[in-house]
């Protein structure tokens, strides 16, 4: 995250004696990836954050690939999944691979626990809800439409607002560290002129609560494919100061703004995050392409070393039928794909798309969950015959 921050209280210079008003040291921490090297920030503690009480593993989270991989194009309904629980702990696997998982849940409940990845990034789509996220570097607003970047190791918990409409997560968990495509960076990390997004639409968090309790604080932690309990002694957010570039962050989808031209765009235009083994792109409501022949559907295509995942924010999309808000559709590698039947010839002279759609390509193949197999719609893949052959079950919601 190449934007420097601070926020609250720090020492004049790194690794000096910043004390408290009682005379004691700050206990300095040092949070970043790739060692010493990689983006990191400091923060400055009331109590150390190792005083540990004691440490469990809770239970094992491996997830199960469906054992049918016959080579076909498939559609899962979110609108079919379990409802409730915790943004944290009743997240449904979808699809993963050994650089990327894909993860959804519609929560009710607010966590009692503290939360962290250690294992992954969190790259968070809220496609419905409201709330703030707590961190130990700040409060985190967020609303419909942002992403919510959580680099691995950062402890949070949500905070649903539950007066509101009923909240639906997708969540990307990355091995490697989300990013900025370099393409959109200069040599120094600054957001180019020509990128569909700036630095203004980026959001740090805004207020810094500093918790000075003791007790025992429960903290559930992803590591080694398992959730393990930590039983700390003092509230763990109690860090008075801080500043870096690693920090939680928020970019609303609405805030991209679309690269249009004549004639259609392929995809790499719309892309929104960098990821190792993935890239995420955004297709948010645009101008159509204007030269007076053109075809804004996209052209039939196989890309050969890629799947592609689309989570549809909306319930129309210009190039597919028989989807729904909540459809996923995964498009493998090794089969083309392209607009339904009539889709193409209908786009012919539309002027203007409301879609909404986040989509996730994989540069190496994506296995579906076994826990995804109950939402799915197991015609999708004859989806593509002329109407009075499909198979294809329309959504009936």
């Amino acid at each position: 995250m190449p934007i420097y921050h601070t926020s609250g209280q720090i020492p004049r210079k790194r690794h000096i004696a910043f004390r408290k008003p009682d005379g004691g040291l700050y206990a300095e921490e040092l949070m970043g990836h790739e060692g010493f090297t990689g983006t990191s920030s400091l923060l400055y503690h009331t109590h150390p954050p190792t005083t540990v009480k004691s440490a469990k593993r809770l239970r094992e989270i491996k997830y199960e690939a469906d054992n049918d991989q016959t080579l076909r194009h498939r559609h899962f309904r979110t609108s079919k999944v379990k409802k409730g629980g915790s943004p944290t702990l009743d997240r449904v696997p979808l699809l993963f691979n050994n650089e990327v998982a894909m993860l959804y849940v519609e929560p009710d409940e607010n966590d009692a626990h503290f939360y962290k990845n250690a294992q992954a990034d969190e790259l968070v789509y809220v496609s419905k809800g409201s709330g703030t996220l707590e961190t130990v570097f700040g409060d985190l607003p967020y609303r419909e439409g942002d992403y919510l970047v959580i680099h691995r190791g950062i402890m949070h918990r949500y905070r649903l607002d539950l007066s509101v409409e009923p909240t639906k997560l997708l969540i990307m968990e990355s091995r490697g560290h989300v990013r900025w495509p370099k393409r959109y960076r200069n040599e120094f990390g600054q957001l180019i002129e020509g990128a569909p997004y700036s630095e203004r639409d980026i959001r740090p968090p805004s207020q810094l609560r500093t918790h000075d309790e003791k007790g025992d604080f429960r903290i559930l932690v992803k590591q080694y494919d398992g959730l393990n309990e930590i039983i700390l002694d003092h509230h763990p957010f109690d860090v008075v100061g801080w500043d870096g570039y690693f920090y939680p962050w928020a970019f609303n989808i609405m805030d991209f703004e679309p690269i249009v031209g004549r004639v259609h765009q392929p995809p790499p235009v719309h892309q929104t995050f960098q990821g190792d083994g993935f890239v995420v792109c955004s297709f948010c409501p645009r101008p159509y392409d204007f030269h007076p022949e053109a075809v804004p559907a996209p052209y039939n295509h196989s890309n050969v070393d890629s799947d592609e995942v689309l989570y549809y924010a909306s319930s129309e999309f210009m190039s597919r039928k028989g989807i729904e808000f909540g459809s996923i559709t995964h498009h493998p590698d090794g089969i083309p794909h392209g607009p339904h039947p009539g889709r193409a010839e209908a786009s012919i002279g539309a002027k203007y798309t409301e879609e909404l759609a986040v989509m996730m390509d994989t540069f190496r193949p994506l296995k579906v969950a076994k826990s995804a197999l109950s939402i799915e719609d197991p015609e999708y893949h004859k989806s593509w015959l002329d109407a009075q052959h499909a198979q294809f079950n329309p959504p009936t919601s």
